[in-house]
């Protein structure tokens, strides 16, 4: 039987990783610090890798596969000294964030990488990711395999982005819906126009990178992929989720400077539109995966990962308090702030509104 650690496993993204390797018959250990269980079928050891003996418990075993997604370097290189040893294969997960520009565009796995956090200075995500990634190589080199994901979607999302659009056209109905511009204005009007296909989209499916990881895992593969999607049009997944959700609403655009203007948040967090991004990161959603799938790497189509989303959102509640995106009454009184200046919301020309 093969062993497995997760440094982690409790989490999100490292849970579905846990479970995904105990249903392909692993005996999967978890180390985490016991405030959520671990997945069915893996046995949980409780440490806290801030403490110099958190991993004492583990370092008497063989480990055919160790898994660890921390974004902490210190805990990184702690786990390597540790563990390195007792590890036929490692794989660390980092992220796109590693990479030093974000107005390339597809960009592969050569990219430059921001400079490696050095110790002592304050977080950052990007940062600590590439010293982790160093951490990791420079003990294991051939041992290892470094996935860098993107946009991480699916059910269980605990960052609330990209299920907000499935989700809010879902709880819209017939009403509208406050979508951003994307791209240049269309036509002459400055407020109501379709939104365009200039902005992006790339995302991955959470169990299609907990499959990678388990995939790579067994076959010991070593390498640095991107662990991403394809690239895709934001007006084209925003239209597949307007038709999954069964929206027949208005979706109203509004320019980037009205969106600014009001106080609306790129990306992620309270009062923001998700998957809405600056004009100066054109590269942040292109990153190639062809070695993500030369390496096995597969993907499930866009549309059943918002299908999975939606019922996952339905289950949770399309009204329930999130962590990104606009409370549907600061929607409600943003569209009625478009609809005043202009006049363009009347009835003698709605389609404009419409996609």
């Amino acid at each position: 039987m093969t062993d497995v650690l997760i440094l982690g496993g409790t989490g999100w993204l490292s849970g579905r990783i846990a479970r995904s390797w105990a249903d392909a018959g692993a005996d999967v250990t978890c180390l985490a610090r016991g405030s959520r269980p671990a997945p069915e079928g893996a046995a949980l050891v409780v440490a806290d890798r801030d403490a110099p003996e958190a991993y004492a418990a583990l370092t008497d075993r063989d480990w055919d596969e160790v898994v660890d997604v921390s974004s902490n370097p210190v805990h990184v290189a702690a786990a390597v000294d540790a563990l390195g040893t007792r590890a036929a294969h490692w794989t660390y997960v980092s992220s796109v964030s590693a990479y030093a520009r974000a107005d390339v565009e597809g960009q592969d796995e050569s990219a430059e990488l921001l400079a490696p956090a050095a110790a002592g200075e304050e977080p950052d995500y990007g940062r600590d990711k590439v010293a982790a990634e160093k951490a990791v190589r420079d003990a294991l080199a051939d041992r290892a395999a470094v996935i860098r994901p993107g946009l991480i979607v699916g059910p269980g999302d605990p960052t609330d982005r990209f299920g907000y659009w499935v989700s809010r056209f879902a709880l819209a109905g017939d009403g509208p819906v406050l979508v951003p511009e994307t791209g240049a204005l269309a036509g002459d009007d400055p407020v109501l126009v379709p939104y365009t296909a200039d902005a992006r989209a790339q995302v991955i499916d959470v169990d299609d990178v907990a499959a990678f990881v388990v995939h790579i895992g067994r076959e010991r593969w070593s390498g640095t992929a991107n662990a991403v999607g394809d690239v895709h049009a934001l007006a084209d997944v925003l239209d597949l989720a307007r038709q999954i959700a069964g929206h027949s609403g208005a979706a109203v655009a509004a320019s980037d400077q009205f969106l600014v203007d009001h106080d609306v948040a790129h990306w992620a967090g309270p009062r923001s539109l998700p998957l809405w991004l600056p004009g100066d990161m054109p590269g942040f959603m292109t990153h190639r995966n062809a070695i993500f799938r030369a390496a096995g790497g597969t993907l499930r189509p866009l549309r059943e990962t918002l299908e999975r989303t939606l019922a996952d959102e339905r289950a949770r509640g399309l009204d329930r308090e999130r962590r990104a995106g606009l409370v549907r009454s600061d929607e409600l009184a943003l569209l009625a702030e478009l609809a005043r200046p202009t006049g363009l919301a009347g009835p003698d020309r709605p389609d404009r509104a419409q996609r």
